[in-house]
């Protein structure tokens, strides 16, 4: 019986919906298997093979085991055809990624439960400044830190803060709580009218907002001054 020879299917020509790149769009990353993800970095495989057929080759030849991947060198991955330099360079930047977010994660993040812990965490930023800057602290839900961010800074006298500058680091942020600060090069810790009324438009903001203002605080070099622990906020 005569056997009819078919043209292999190229990747363009697959359905949507098998497409790394589209499958992406429709369905979310965390439906992609290993060897779709790597062939989204590849983009292209060969003549003889698609991008997704060289990825599970090579996911194949270190046992589907994504350390072991992340071991090959630049020249092991060029050896296989259809990956250059560049395709090389892509995915063991990819891996490098994924290696330096895993260890991110492990590093725990600091957790405020005092005026204390803020002010040792914002001390260093304002060491022998000749300015005054605003600082904030932002939060996670169980007070760990998840940023800090500078929101202005001026001369030797009082800086400008505009709060939807605050609300918006917030917001990009997700964080929900988040702590204020600011220095006095003075060296006053006695807070100013000014100061008092920021923090109250920033407080009530935060309630509309959903967000926690936990605390002031007023820094300099002879110490800090805690809106919180003296029942201004």
């Amino acid at each position: 019986m005569q056997e009819t020879y078919t043209k292999r299917m190229r990747l363009k020509q697959w359905a949507q919906q098998d497409r790394p790149r589209e499958k992406l769009l429709l369905n979310g990353r965390r439906l992609l298997t290993d060897a779709e993800l790597i062939a989204i970095l590849i983009g292209s495989g060969s003549n003889e093979e698609t991008a997704v057929e060289l990825s599970k080759r090579i996911l194949n030849d270190v046992g589907n085991n994504l350390s072991d991947l992340a071991r090959l060198t630049l020249a092991d991955l060029c050896n296989y055809k259809g990956i250059g330099e560049a395709k090389a360079i892509a995915i063991i930047a990819a891996l490098e990624l994924g290696r330096r977010r895993k260890v991110d994660t492990l590093v725990v993040k600091p957790q405020i439960l005092s005026s204390e812990d803020a002010y040792k965490l914002l001390q260093p930023v304002y060491a022998d400044l000749g300015h005054e800057e605003f600082w904030i602290l932002l939060l996670s839900t169980n007070n760990r830190v998840i940023g800090k961010e500078l929101i202005s800074k001026g001369g030797s006298g009082v800086v400008a803060v505009d709060a939807k500058g605050v609300f918006q680091s917030v917001l990009q942020a997700k964080a929900t709580g988040l702590i204020l600060s600011h220095n006095h090069p003075s060296g006053s810790l006695k807070p100013s009218m000014a100061d008092k009324n920021l923090t109250e438009k920033i407080v009530e903001g935060g309630k509309l907002l959903d967000v926690r203002v936990l605390d002031h605080l007023i820094i300099s070099d002879e110490g800090y001054y805690s809106f919180l622990d003296h029942g201004d906020i």
